[in-house]
């Protein structure tokens, strides 16, 4: 079976996802891009849901970059303690938060370059922030779901982040660079899930390649 060339194939999975998760963005709850940032570093081998159980105690204690530099850190440990790696997690945060303090004015910078100078923030983070606390698109996040999905798409053969990253920045436009990695996530959780992707109910079937071999061998 032929497929469409791999930017028309990512064109087709922005059109035809776009609809499915329409108004869902970040699974992760924020309300100010310090948070955002906060929650995302707890989400590294972590799901979104277990982070969201855990930030509202974490927010309502620690409100600002100084909060959290003065906190007691086994204080902060034992909030996000269930979000796994904790004491690494809680080190990022306030080692972070203390970056804010010295060079940014306790304001989170909305830079790719200041962001990765930022303890705990490599590229996922610094994307997922930028894509949803400030509307800048500096690239796609690659996370798990991504990194399964484009592989399973026939979008990248490639098997490190940015790798993938890169391919998928040159298939897709800059200004979907954002929602190409929200859609490929939420379809990741709901439909082409790690061990049994349902394919028969998925509806980039037609052109994924990895769905034919399914179907092939069920």
């Amino acid at each position: 079976m032929r497929f469409p060339p791999k930017k028309k194939r990512a064109a087709e999975v922005l059109t035809r996802l776009q609809p499915l998760y329409a108004g869902l963005t970040t699974g992760l709850d924020f309300k100010s891009p310090l948070e955002l940032i906060v929650a995302t570093i707890l989400s590294a081998q972590c799901t979104d849901e277990r982070v969201n159980k855990v930030t509202p105690v974490l927010f309502a204690r620690y409100r600002s970059a100084e909060d959290y530099v003065e906190a007691d850190p086994e204080e902060v440990e034992s909030i996000v303690h269930s979000c796994g790696f904790f004491r690494n997690k809680t080190k990022s945060i306030q080692g972070m938060s203390g970056a804010l303090l010295e060079r940014f004015e306790a304001e989170v910078p909305h830079t790719m370059s200041e962001l990765l100078t930022l303890p705990g923030v490599a590229r996922k983070t610094a994307n997922v922030v930028l894509s949803h606390a400030f509307g800048v698109n500096e690239g796609i996040a690659v996370d798990t779901h991504v990194q399964r999905l484009s592989g399973r798409l026939g979008l990248t053969k490639e098997k490190v982040p940015a790798k993938i990253e890169r391919d998928l920045m040159k298939l897709v436009p800059r200004d979907s660079w954002g929602r190409m990695s929200d859609l490929l996530i939420w379809h990741g959780r709901r439909v082409c899930v790690a061990r049994s992707p349902r394919c028969n109910v998925c509806v980039l079937a037609d052109i994924c390649p990895s769905a034919v071999v399914i179907r092939y061998r069920s």
